[in-house]
């Protein structure tokens, strides 16, 4: 025993020992800066803060802010927050046990202490050398910091939701009223936010922050601080949510905000914690009066009881600057940003990228194949049978103009399995798309699932003439005494001919272009007399998603309109994506003359009147004659044969063909 008493008594000093000198270490440490916590000002292409973390006017003083407020952060938060050194013990304890017992993760013991020191990082990784620097830092405030010095910091930075950082922000933008005048049932709302604002947002769902309210209200009364009848009272009162919102607060500004941090926690030369750097300041390439645009058009859009969602990004095709971003309908219902978090099918918008790589195979805009039901036989022993949208078709040669303007998908099929399944991946792999693309006949038809920022990156490539861009917002990040952290390197390289993307852009003006109208009608017409500038355009629709995305020279803008759940479009929701993506663009180049936002023609491209469906050269007595463009020496002639046609028995050609490439 007296052995086991020595053995005790010797770890207890060493444990004493080694708490003296953690606080003699932290102690001595260089004072953290706790008001730099969220110290982050995000500049617009005018060099105008649109966003100010806590260095904005909004900080409050703790005697200026509602003492329900207060108390209602601590009894939930914290119960024992001026009794411990930054570690509550037991209740860590407490939580291990109960989920050892539960099997469960579910029971947090974070302090307000710990949590302050958590929001000193730009980012959230659950790694061992984020917690050890989370421990210490919770360590040097609390060595160096008063208690009302914490929870004054904690109040003023932390996260209420839709990109309110702070209570006073918070309260003048739910309840339209300063901190200082929250009433009881205000505070207890407000201060049941912070755990996870994105479900207990009043705005986001009532019902839930009604039960986290609640639970706010108990753990006041089993701690002395109000009465059951309060409780009852507070609970009962109707709240009047105004959800408050100026010029420098756009509701989808949050959207763009959310997409800069994300950008901003994968630049390793930018220091992990806030307190290293005295503050950011992030030039960004956002564009206020594009946003204002994309915001109203989108609210302008969808009826009010639509549980249908969107995304768009507008790009600027020179350097890959996103200039706008709509991540939903409606941040204050869902701040699930889709347009940096999700992929979808993309429909018919993949088309593009296969025929830029038949022009560069050879094909021409006159180039035909026959337009009719058709089905492939496969390496497999199978076959495949894909139909056009609403099942029309020419039963007759048709140009490649035409298959775009119909987006016709028997046509791509041919042309995709004639050039071999590795020719689109290949240019969408040059221009940017990484996601997954399979080795299927369907790949031009957009089976496949990719990020719309991927879609508006691959498109910029056309739209500024066969140069590779990255879609980025940042372009460059200070820290608060004007030192450059980080600057955006631009890295445009040529990968595409830009005499055929010059052709292919034409061709992509004929989605809207009435001399189209025959058997069948442009996807884009009802846009015929809405635009006052010339776009390439193509939309793409699947049962579940539909897009549209165009572009000239000055942007690039991608919009697209689904259902999270893929649920099943309905007609009308098809027009949704098309309104969008005019009104913003249209808006944007209002000022602008046509001939500075459309292309010049090479040298090496000479331009022909034919006859708009077959591609052929128009005779005099054409009624329709379009102004098609070719590679000087590939015009055609009116002699050309169709793909499909070359023989009596085009199917046994084509199959022989396709035995030939070595596709099947």
């Amino acid at each position: 025993m007296k052995k086991l008493f020595k053995f005790f008594c010797f770890l207890f000093i060493i444990f004493v020992i080694t708490i003296i000198g953690c606080f003699l270490y932290v102690k001595l440490s260089p004072k953290v800066t706790i008001n730099s916590a969220n110290n982050i000002s995000l500049y617009d292409t005018n060099k105008t803060i649109y966003f100010k973390g806590n260095e904005s006017k909004e900080w409050v003083d703790l005697d200026d802010i509602s003492d329900y407020l207060i108390k209602s952060t601590i009894y939930t938060e914290d119960k024992n927050f001026y009794k411990h050194f930054g570690f509550d013990f037991l209740r860590i304890g407490k939580a291990i046990l109960t989920n050892i017992t539960s099997h469960s993760t579910n029971q947090g013991a974070s302090t307000i202490t710990q949590q302050y020191a958590k929001n000193l990082f730009l980012d959230f990784d659950k790694t061992w050398k984020r917690k050890w620097d989370e421990m210490w830092y919770t360590m040097r405030i609390e060595a160096n910091y008063s208690k009302d010095e914490i929870l004054e910091g904690y109040l003023n930075t932390i996260n209420y939701g839709h990109g309110k950082y702070g209570i006073e922000n918070a309260s003048k933008f739910y309840f339209n009223k300063s901190s200082k005048d929250l009433d009881l049932a205000e505070a207890s709302m407000l201060s049941g936010i912070p755990k996870a604002p994105s479900i207990y947002s009043p705005i986001i769902n009532f019902e839930n922050a009604k039960k986290r309210q609640l639970v706010v209200l108990n753990a006041l009364v089993s701690n002395g601080i109000i009465s059951s009848s309060e409780k009852d009272e507070a609970y009962s009162e109707e709240l009047t949510i105004t959800a408050n919102s100026d010029k420098e607060n756009l509701t989808s500004i949050n959207y763009y905000i959310d997409a800069v941090m994300n950008e901003l926690e994968s630049i390793d030369s930018i220091p992990r914690n806030y307190s290293d750097y005295n503050g950011l300041k992030i030039y960004t390439n956002f564009n206020y009066d594009i946003q204002s645009s994309l915001e109203e058009n989108v609210k302008n859009t969808f009826p009010d009881d639509s549980k249908i969602e969107t995304s768009s990004v507008v790009m600027n095709p020179e350097n890959g600057g996103i200039m706008a971003l709509i991540g939903g309908k409606d941040y204050n219902n869902s701040t699930y940003n889709r347009a940096i978090s999700s992929k979808r099918q993309v429909g018919s918008t993949m088309k593009p990228y296969l025929y830029y790589a038949a022009l560069e195979n050879g094909f021409t805009s006159s180039t035909a194949f026959t337009s009719e039901k058709t089905t492939f036989p496969l390496e497999n022993g199978k076959t495949y049978s894909p139909v056009n949208y609403n099942d029309k078709y020419g039963n007759k040669a048709i140009s490649m103009a035409t298959a775009i303007a119909y987006s016709d998908n028997i046509y791509a099929v041919k042309t995709h399995m004639f050039l071999g399944y590795d020719a689109l991946i290949n240019v969408a792999r040059r221009v940017g798309i990484k996601s997954k693309l399979e080795s299927v006949p369907s790949l031009p038809l957009g089976t496949n699932e990719i990020n719309i920022i991927e879609m508006a990156q691959g498109y910029a490539a056309f739209a500024n003439e066969g140069y590779k861009v990255e879609g980025h917002f940042i372009e460059k990040i200070e820290n608060g005494k004007g030192e450059v952290l980080y600057e955006y390197k631009k890295n445009k390289e040529l990968v595409l001919n830009s005499s055929l993307v010059y052709i292919l852009n034409n061709m992509l003006t004929a989605t809207y272009d009435p001399l189209y109208v025959d058997y069948n009608y442009p996807t884009g017409i009802g846009l015929n007399g809405k635009l006052t500038h010339t776009y390439a355009l193509k939309s793409g629709t699947t049962n579940g998603d539909n897009w549209n995305i165009g572009f000239n020279k000055k942007i690039v803008c991608a919009v697209w309109v689904g259902y999270d759940n893929n649920k099943e479009l309905s007609k009308k929701d098809y027009k949704y994506a098309q309104n969008i993506w005019y009104k913003t663009v249209e808006s944007y180049e209002k000022d602008m003359k046509d001939e500075d936002v459309w292309y010049e023609k090479p040298k090496n491209v000479v331009g022909m009147l034919v006859e708009p469906i077959s591609g052929k050269p128009a005779t005099e007595s054409e009624k329709k004659q379009k102004l098609m463009y070719f590679l000087k020496g590939t015009e055609p002639k009116e002699t050309d044969t169709t793909f499909d046609e070359i023989t009596s028995n085009w199917k046994e050609k084509l199959f022989s063909l396709l035995l030939w490439c070595g596709i099947i």
